[in-house]
């Protein structure tokens, strides 16, 4: 389900070079270096090979991350088998014949991703998908052909994603299905193509089962489930299919389906949210554990085989955990574990003994760092949802142990990205690094975010800028009331569409916020949505339904109203916005025209541009100086601490087209070697 962004956000989302410094010296009212924070993982995100014989893990090659692997009982032995000497590796694995691994990388940020293949034992790379400007993306792997993958391709038509089957030892690919106009699609552990999904208008979507060389309509799901329902994966007798299914009810349950009578079975279900994660057997395929998240993570056993080891690991952990990886024999798994002021673990989980050893802390400069607790709230809007909301505090600040700080601090409202996405009780960097400056840090779970039910994301249809904005505001409000929150010294934060809500707040509420941080945020709906990638095509319908009609005169009146940039002469606080140069999904003029329309009515704002960057920043020396530069903006307007720039602009792209003035000392920065 959410595993891939799980990972992004909170391991790879802490890439940069590592800084070493004993964690033992670094007091509770200390500033935690910037590089402890976001430097690079000393090692992070095990993967063991099918046969549990090997681990796979990410550490440094001169200062970039790569892949590494070792013996599971010899990881000092370790090697890496990647080296990559520009950009992060942040998405690998093992090849289901456990020889290979594979991983992907674009250029630049530019999300045209290639997949390859590295053989383990040669320590040999294969590009599997040798072509310019084309988007790889696996569809599907099975033990039952260990030595292939499925790969979707866009080389053919820039929108739609053909199906290759490709040997990952010899990198021959075979062409085996065509795509018309199809969204996904769905194999079973033949890597044959059973299931195709088709956008209707409304933004739901048709599942076309194939027969011979025909395809037949199998079910339809309407517009108001499409972000709450999706196929998962068949069990291994190929005649069964795991569902995210909200249909006929309101949050999203496991469902079994029976694809030759339509029979439809629910495995589990909660009447407070969705299906977050499941667990599969990794031969059966039948799904062992499911997790919901409300305010926290819950596993609940779907096999009793499984209740020993979630009660092992709920005992063993305080916080939050979840299975990386498995042995093709469920015995051996790889497990996160984020305990609450305490960096990020992995530990290794034997299910035939019950021991729970830790391999290695993602950073261990941290350990016994200040790092601060998060304490959820519930926030009722102004028209009476329940807002899952999440408070970030100072280490020390809250000697009551109510989640409630004793006095009230300047605060910074971290909106999520998406919107189709959530904020959650595990670490987050971001958070981290800003409580340690003296805020407190409000993440608000917004309508329109996923994981509360249909009825929640739903309401964010059309809402962009309207009552997904109201919800921010009743949050602050809400801080403000339990004196969490001094009122004039509250910013705004956020990336993606974080980013365009920190807009729509200097914008739409001017006197609200001191000031805002966007990072890769849309100032205009109408180019963003003209100007989405080709391969989000299969959307349209979704984005029209959700965001607005661009091709519509009253869809872009509409449009216009929600977007920033035909608000700029309501700005009255300051903002810094940070861009990458080759952003597929908000391409740099989004950043541009608020820019060019802001220093036409000489309204200040600082612009920071990355060339070498996409939608975020992956490199760890632009993500640093980025911080920096934030750090010292938001001390300017909120008041709190700033450690100095020092050497965090070495090795960086960053460049400041406009209103480098406008931020203490940022000048200097820029012009030293």
């Amino acid at each position: 389900m959410r595993l891939i962004s799980l990972i992004g956000a909170l391991i790879g989302a802490g890439l940069a070079l590592h800084a070493a410094g004993a964690s033992a010296t670094i007091r509770a009212s200390d500033l935690i270096p910037r590089k402890l924070i976001f430097g690079n993982p000393e090692r992070s995100a095990p993967y063991l090979s099918p046969d549990g014989s090997m681990i796979a893990y990410t550490a440094a090659v001169d200062g970039v991350m790569n892949v590494w692997v070792a013996s599971l009982g010899n990881l000092e032995a370790a090697r890496p088998v990647t080296h990559d000497r520009h950009r992060p590796i942040m998405k690998f694995q093992w090849a289901m014949n456990g020889t290979h691994l594979l991983y992907s990388q674009d250029r630049a940020g530019d999300e045209n991703f290639h997949l390859y293949a590295v053989d383990v034992a040669n320590n040999t790379t294969k590009d599997l998908t040798p072509y310019n400007s084309v988007r790889a993306e696996i569809i599907a792997a099975s033990h039952e052909r260990p030595d292939e993958i499925l790969v979707g391709l866009n080389n053919r038509d820039k929108r739609w994603h053909d199906a290759w089957l490709i040997n990952v030892v010899t990198g021959d690919g075979e062409l085996i299905q065509r795509n018309e106009g199809f969204a996904a699609f769905v194999a079973d552990n033949d890597l044959s193509i059973r299931l195709a999904s088709r956008p209707l208008p409304g933004g739901g979507q048709e599942y076309l089962r194939r027969e011979k060389s025909a395809w037949k309509l199998f079910t339809t799901v309407q517009g108001d489930d499409s972000l709450t329902t999706e196929p998962l994966f068949f069990r291994s007798d190929n005649q069964s299919l795991y569902w995210i299914d909200s249909r006929h009810r309101d949050k999203s349950a496991l469902a079994l389906t029976d694809v030759h009578t339509g029979k439809t079975t629910i495995e589990a279900e909660s009447d407070k949210s969705d299906i977050a994660y499941v667990l599969k057997d990794p031969v059966t395929h039948q799904i062992l554990a499911a997790s919901f998240e409300y305010e926290r993570m819950d596993w609940k056993a779907l096999d009793a085989s499984m209740k020993p080891d979630i009660a092992l690991l709920n005992r063993h952990v305080t916080g939050y955990w979840f299975p990386l990886s498995q042995s093709k024999d469920n015995n051996a798994w790889t497990v996160w574990i984020d305990n609450p002021g305490k960096p990020i673990k992995f530990a290794l989980y034997n299910r035939r003994e019950r021991s729970l050893k830790t391999l290695f802390t993602a950073r261990p400069s941290l350990e016994g760092a200040p790092l601060p607790a998060t304490t959820p709230h519930i926030i009722k809007s102004r028209d009476g949802l329940n807002l899952v909301s999440y408070l970030t505090l100072p280490k020390n600040i809250d000697t009551r142990t109510t989640g409630i700080p004793d006095k009230p601090l300047p605060m910074i409202l971290m909106v999520h990205g998406g919107p189709w996405g959530r904020d959650s009780i595990a670490y987050n960097p971001t958070a981290a690094w800003l409580s340690n400056r003296g805020y407190a840090v409000l993440a608000v779970n917004f309508r329109g975010s996923t994981g509360f039910g249909k009825a929640f994301v739903n309401a964010g249809d059309k809402e962009w800028g309207g009552k997904m904005h109201h919800d921010l505001i009743d949050a602050v409000k809400w801080a403000i009331k339990k004196r969490v929150a001094q009122k004039n010294r509250i910013a705004i934060y956020g990336a993606s569409y974080g980013g365009y809500a920190a807009l729509v707040g200097l914008t739409s509420t001017p006197r609200q916020f001191a000031c805002a941080v966007d990072i890769v945020g849309p100032s205009n709906l109408s180019t963003m949505l003209a100007n989405i990638p080709p391969y989000w095509q299969s959307f349209a319908e979704n984005f029209k339904r959700r965001v607005g009609d661009p091709s519509t005169p009253h869809g872009q009146k509409f449009l216009n109203a929600r977007s920033p940039l035909f608000h700029v002469s309501n700005i009255q606080r300051p903002l810094l916005i940070g861009q990458g140069a080759n952003d597929p999904r908000v391409t740099q003029s989004e950043s541009d025209q608020i820019v060019q329309a802001m220093n036409r009515r000489k309204t200040p704002v600082t612009y920071v541009l990355y060339s070498d960057e996409g939608h975020g920043f992956a490199r760890p020396q632009n993500r640093l100086s980025f911080n920096a530069i934030t750090e010292t903006f938001l001390a300017q307007c909120l008041g709190g601490r700033a450690e100095p720039v020092g050497s965090d602009f070495q090795g960086s792209s960053v460049a400041v087209p406009s209103g480098k003035e406008h931020i203490k000392g940022l000048a200097h920065a820029l012009s030293q070697p």
